[in-house]
């Protein structure tokens, strides 16, 4: 009964199994980045962000999503790139333990199906500014996929509302 077309299937080492996970492609400058669909609440076209006085170079300010306030990360900042974003950035909308983030990129550019058995460590050679925020790496026939660890870019951001208190009395 044992047909050879389920080769694979039944690993009997039980090592082998790979598991496909989802990631939201994006690109900035030239270097395309992932993070894991199921952090993402939406993703949206570039909205009028309000600036926060005092706030970190990775701040670029709150938006206001339909009530929710939403605190922007500047990626090209994070990762140590120029602050040139093209006209028509987009912002993808995550969850983390610490609320809603906005991850500003230049573009999103679309689902990836990730075979976890093919994730390969960071590379010594990725800038190590934006090295610490990095899960894994994913290799494409057109280069590197990027893969970004949400919690760790959360880990560095807390969202300004306690700095706002702070500053203002």
């Amino acid at each position: 009964s044992n047909t050879s077309s389920s080769t694979g299937s039944n690993n009997s080492d039980g090592v082998g199994l790979s598991e496909k996970v989802q990631f939201c492609g994006f690109r900035i400058g030239n270097e395309e980045y992932g993070v894991p669909v199921f952090h993402i609440q939406e993703v949206i076209k570039r909205q009028p962000i309000s600036p926060i006085p005092l706030s970190q170079d990775s701040v670029l300010g709150l938006l206001n999503l339909r009530g929710q306030i939403v605190t922007c990360l500047s990626l090209r900042s994070l990762f140590g790139k120029d602050k040139n974003y093209p006209e028509e950035f987009m912002n993808i909308i995550v969850q983390g333990n610490e609320g809603a983030f906005s991850l500003v990129v230049d573009e999103v550019t679309d689902i990836l199906e990730v075979d976890t058995q093919k994730l390969e460590p960071t590379p010594d050679t990725l800038n190590p500014q934006m090295k610490k925020y990095v899960k894994s790496v994913y290799q494409l026939e057109k280069g590197l996929f990027v893969l970004i660890d949400i919690e760790k870019l959360f880990k560095n951001q807390k969202p300004s509302s306690e700095e706002g208190r702070r500053v203002g009395n």
